[in-house]
Protein backbone atom coordinates (compact mmCIF):
# COMPACT_ATOMS: atom_id res chain seq x y z
CA UNK A 1 0.00 0.00 0.00
CA UNK A 2 1.56 3.26 -1.14
CA UNK A 3 0.73 6.69 0.14
CA UNK A 4 0.32 9.66 -2.15
CA UNK A 5 -0.73 13.26 -1.65
CA UNK A 6 -3.61 14.95 -3.42
CA UNK A 7 -4.20 18.67 -3.79
CA UNK A 8 -7.80 19.81 -3.40
CA UNK A 9 -9.28 22.78 -5.23
CA UNK A 10 -8.73 24.76 -2.01
CA UNK A 11 -4.97 23.95 -2.12
CA UNK A 12 -5.26 21.63 0.86
CA UNK A 13 -2.92 18.63 0.85
CA UNK A 14 -4.47 15.30 1.86
CA UNK A 15 -2.58 12.04 2.31
CA UNK A 16 -4.30 9.02 0.80
CA UNK A 17 -3.38 5.35 0.76
CA UNK A 18 -3.70 3.63 -2.58
CA UNK A 19 -5.57 0.35 -2.49
CA UNK A 20 -3.32 -2.68 -2.22
CA UNK A 21 -3.14 -4.67 -5.44
CA UNK A 22 -4.27 -7.76 -3.55
CA UNK A 23 -7.41 -5.96 -2.35
CA UNK A 24 -8.19 -4.83 -5.88
CA UNK A 25 -7.77 -8.36 -7.22
CA UNK A 26 -10.00 -9.83 -4.49
CA UNK A 27 -12.63 -7.17 -5.23
CA UNK A 28 -12.41 -8.12 -8.93
CA UNK A 29 -12.87 -11.82 -8.10
CA UNK A 30 -15.91 -11.06 -5.93
CA UNK A 31 -17.47 -8.88 -8.63
CA UNK A 32 -16.75 -11.49 -11.30
CA UNK A 33 -18.43 -14.21 -9.22
CA UNK A 34 -21.50 -11.99 -8.79
CA UNK A 35 -21.69 -11.39 -12.54
CA UNK A 36 -21.24 -15.10 -13.34
CA UNK A 37 -23.91 -16.11 -10.82
CA UNK A 38 -26.27 -13.53 -12.32
CA UNK A 39 -25.73 -14.90 -15.84
CA UNK A 40 -26.16 -18.52 -14.69
CA UNK A 41 -29.43 -17.70 -12.93
CA UNK A 42 -30.64 -15.75 -15.94
CA UNK A 43 -29.87 -18.63 -18.35
CA UNK A 44 -31.51 -21.12 -15.99
CA UNK A 45 -34.62 -18.93 -15.84
CA UNK A 46 -34.83 -18.61 -19.63
CA UNK A 47 -34.46 -22.36 -20.05
CA UNK A 48 -37.12 -22.96 -17.40
CA UNK A 49 -39.51 -20.61 -19.22
CA UNK A 50 -38.88 -22.53 -22.48
CA UNK A 51 -38.75 -19.36 -24.56
CA UNK A 52 -38.35 -19.69 -28.36
CA UNK A 53 -34.82 -19.30 -29.78
CA UNK A 54 -35.18 -15.82 -31.31
CA UNK A 55 -37.11 -14.44 -28.36
CA UNK A 56 -34.69 -16.09 -25.95
CA UNK A 57 -31.75 -14.24 -27.49
CA UNK A 58 -33.55 -10.89 -27.35
CA UNK A 59 -34.58 -11.42 -23.72
CA UNK A 60 -31.03 -12.52 -22.88
CA UNK A 61 -29.63 -9.29 -24.33
CA UNK A 62 -32.07 -7.14 -22.35
CA UNK A 63 -31.86 -8.99 -19.05
CA UNK A 64 -28.09 -9.31 -19.37
CA UNK A 65 -27.59 -5.55 -19.73
CA UNK A 66 -27.25 -4.90 -15.95
CA UNK A 67 -24.41 -7.43 -15.73
CA UNK A 68 -22.75 -5.93 -18.81
CA UNK A 69 -22.94 -2.46 -17.22
CA UNK A 70 -22.16 -3.77 -13.71
CA UNK A 71 -19.03 -1.71 -13.03
CA UNK A 72 -20.38 1.47 -14.59
CA UNK A 73 -23.70 1.32 -12.73
CA UNK A 74 -22.34 0.38 -9.30
CA UNK A 75 -19.44 2.84 -9.32
CA UNK A 76 -21.75 5.63 -10.47
CA UNK A 77 -24.50 5.02 -7.92
CA UNK A 78 -22.41 3.66 -5.02
CA UNK A 79 -19.90 6.51 -4.77
CA UNK A 80 -17.06 4.79 -6.59
CA UNK A 81 -17.68 1.30 -5.24
CA UNK A 82 -18.84 -2.03 -6.54
CA UNK A 83 -19.96 -4.80 -4.20
CA UNK A 84 -16.43 -6.22 -4.26
CA UNK A 85 -14.85 -2.84 -3.60
CA UNK A 86 -17.29 -2.23 -0.75
CA UNK A 87 -16.36 -5.53 0.90
CA UNK A 88 -12.64 -4.81 0.49
CA UNK A 89 -13.11 -1.19 1.71
CA UNK A 90 -11.67 0.45 -1.41
CA UNK A 91 -13.13 3.19 -3.58
CA UNK A 92 -12.54 5.11 -6.83
CA UNK A 93 -11.66 8.80 -6.34
CA UNK A 94 -10.35 11.68 -8.46
CA UNK A 95 -6.71 12.60 -8.03
CA UNK A 96 -7.66 16.16 -7.06
CA UNK A 97 -9.82 14.93 -4.20
CA UNK A 98 -13.18 15.61 -5.87
CA UNK A 99 -15.86 13.00 -6.47
CA UNK A 100 -15.61 11.40 -9.93
CA UNK A 101 -18.39 12.22 -12.37
CA UNK A 102 -20.17 9.87 -14.74
CA UNK A 103 -17.67 10.61 -17.51
CA UNK A 104 -14.78 9.43 -15.31
CA UNK A 105 -16.56 6.18 -14.46
CA UNK A 106 -17.49 5.71 -18.12
CA UNK A 107 -13.85 6.13 -19.25
CA UNK A 108 -12.70 3.59 -16.64
CA UNK A 109 -15.42 1.18 -17.76
CA UNK A 110 -14.64 1.49 -21.48
CA UNK A 111 -10.90 1.03 -20.95
CA UNK A 112 -11.49 -2.18 -19.01
CA UNK A 113 -11.35 -3.68 -22.51
CA UNK A 114 -7.64 -2.81 -22.67
CA UNK A 115 -6.81 -3.18 -18.98
CA UNK A 116 -8.55 -6.45 -18.27
CA UNK A 117 -10.57 -8.07 -21.08
CA UNK A 118 -7.97 -8.24 -23.87
CA UNK A 119 -4.91 -8.70 -21.65
CA UNK A 120 -6.58 -10.85 -18.97
CA UNK A 121 -5.68 -8.17 -16.44
CA UNK A 122 -2.01 -8.09 -17.38
CA UNK A 123 -2.01 -4.47 -18.52
CA UNK A 124 -3.85 -3.35 -15.38
CA UNK A 125 -1.44 -5.16 -13.03
CA UNK A 126 1.63 -3.89 -14.88
CA UNK A 127 0.40 -0.28 -14.93
CA UNK A 128 -0.64 -0.31 -11.26
CA UNK A 129 2.77 -1.65 -10.22
CA UNK A 130 4.65 0.87 -12.36
CA UNK A 131 2.60 3.93 -11.40
CA UNK A 132 3.10 5.52 -8.00
CA UNK A 133 -0.58 6.33 -7.57
CA UNK A 134 -2.20 2.93 -8.09
CA UNK A 135 -3.56 3.69 -11.55
CA UNK A 136 -4.41 1.34 -14.38
CA UNK A 137 -4.82 2.71 -17.92
CA UNK A 138 -8.48 3.54 -17.29
CA UNK A 139 -7.54 5.51 -14.17
CA UNK A 140 -4.82 7.45 -15.99
CA UNK A 141 -7.26 8.44 -18.73
CA UNK A 142 -10.02 9.33 -16.25
CA UNK A 143 -7.75 11.10 -13.76
CA UNK A 144 -8.76 8.69 -10.99
CA UNK A 145 -7.24 6.14 -8.67
CA UNK A 146 -8.47 3.58 -6.14
CA UNK A 147 -7.85 4.27 -2.47
CA UNK A 148 -8.13 2.14 0.65
CA UNK A 149 -10.59 3.25 3.30
CA UNK A 150 -9.23 0.85 5.89
CA UNK A 151 -8.18 2.67 9.03
CA UNK A 152 -4.50 2.18 9.72
CA UNK A 153 -3.83 1.65 13.40
CA UNK A 154 -0.38 2.36 14.76
CA UNK A 155 1.02 1.54 18.19
CA UNK A 156 1.07 5.21 19.15
CA UNK A 157 -2.66 5.48 18.42
CA UNK A 158 -3.60 2.82 20.98
CA UNK A 159 -3.33 2.58 24.73
CA UNK A 160 -0.19 0.51 24.41
CA UNK A 161 3.17 1.65 25.67
CA UNK A 162 6.28 -0.35 24.94
CA UNK A 163 7.45 -1.59 28.31
CA UNK A 164 10.86 -3.11 29.06
CA UNK A 165 10.88 -6.73 30.19
CA UNK A 166 12.02 -5.76 33.68
CA UNK A 167 9.52 -2.91 34.04
CA UNK A 168 8.39 -2.38 37.65
CA UNK A 169 5.07 -0.52 38.14
CA UNK A 170 4.80 2.11 40.83
CA UNK A 171 1.09 2.81 41.20
CA UNK A 172 -1.34 -0.09 41.43
CA UNK A 173 -4.11 2.45 42.05
CA UNK A 174 -4.31 3.12 38.28
CA UNK A 175 -6.56 0.09 37.93
CA UNK A 176 -9.48 2.24 39.11
CA UNK A 177 -9.55 3.58 35.55
CA UNK A 178 -11.07 1.77 32.58
CA UNK A 179 -9.85 1.69 28.97
CA UNK A 180 -12.00 4.67 28.00
CA UNK A 181 -10.68 6.77 30.89
CA UNK A 182 -7.09 5.89 30.15
CA UNK A 183 -7.58 6.48 26.44
CA UNK A 184 -8.74 10.01 27.18
CA UNK A 185 -5.81 10.59 29.55
CA UNK A 186 -3.34 9.30 26.97
CA UNK A 187 -4.81 11.39 24.14
CA UNK A 188 -4.75 14.58 26.22
CA UNK A 189 -1.26 13.83 27.50
CA UNK A 190 0.21 13.08 24.07
CA UNK A 191 -1.37 16.18 22.52
CA UNK A 192 -0.27 18.43 25.39
CA UNK A 193 3.26 17.06 25.25
CA UNK A 194 3.48 17.68 21.49
CA UNK A 195 2.21 21.24 21.95
CA UNK A 196 4.27 21.93 25.05
CA UNK A 197 1.11 22.68 27.03
CA UNK A 198 2.28 22.13 30.62
CA UNK A 199 -0.99 23.39 32.12
CA UNK A 200 -2.95 20.52 30.58
CA UNK A 201 -0.45 17.99 31.90
CA UNK A 202 -0.56 19.62 35.34
CA UNK A 203 -4.36 19.42 35.35
CA UNK A 204 -4.22 15.77 34.32
CA UNK A 205 -1.72 15.04 37.06
CA UNK A 206 -3.86 16.71 39.72
CA UNK A 207 -7.00 14.96 38.51
CA UNK A 208 -5.34 11.54 38.52
CA UNK A 209 -4.00 12.12 42.03
CA UNK A 210 -7.44 13.10 43.25
CA UNK A 211 -9.15 10.04 41.75
CA UNK A 212 -6.47 7.54 42.77
CA UNK A 213 -5.42 9.27 46.01
CA UNK A 214 -1.79 8.89 44.95
CA UNK A 215 0.77 11.07 46.72
CA UNK A 216 4.02 11.69 44.84
CA UNK A 217 6.65 14.35 44.28
CA UNK A 218 7.22 13.28 40.68
CA UNK A 219 7.12 15.96 38.00
CA UNK A 220 3.61 16.04 36.43
CA UNK A 221 4.95 14.97 33.02
CA UNK A 222 6.82 12.00 34.47
CA UNK A 223 3.90 11.09 36.72
CA UNK A 224 1.28 10.95 33.96
CA UNK A 225 3.63 8.98 31.72
CA UNK A 226 4.22 6.42 34.49
CA UNK A 227 0.49 6.18 35.17
CA UNK A 228 -0.14 5.28 31.51
CA UNK A 229 2.67 2.72 31.57
CA UNK A 230 1.47 1.22 34.85
CA UNK A 231 -2.06 0.89 33.49
CA UNK A 232 -0.71 -0.99 30.48
CA UNK A 233 1.37 -3.21 32.75
CA UNK A 234 -1.58 -4.23 34.92
CA UNK A 235 -4.12 -4.60 32.11
CA UNK A 236 -1.81 -6.70 29.92
CA UNK A 237 -1.05 -9.29 32.56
Amino acid sequence: MEQFQIETAQNISIDQNTAHLGDRMLAFIIDTLIIVIYYVLMIWLLLALNVDGADQWAIFMVVGLPAFLYYLLFETFMDGKTIGKHLMQIRVVKLDGSKPGFSSYFIRWILRIVDISISSGGVAVFTILMRGKGQRVGDIAAGTTVISEKKRIFLKDTLLRELPVDYVPQFSQVTVFNDKDMGTIKDLYDKAKRNGDHNVILSLSNRIKKVTQITTELHPTDFVDIVIKDYNYYTQL
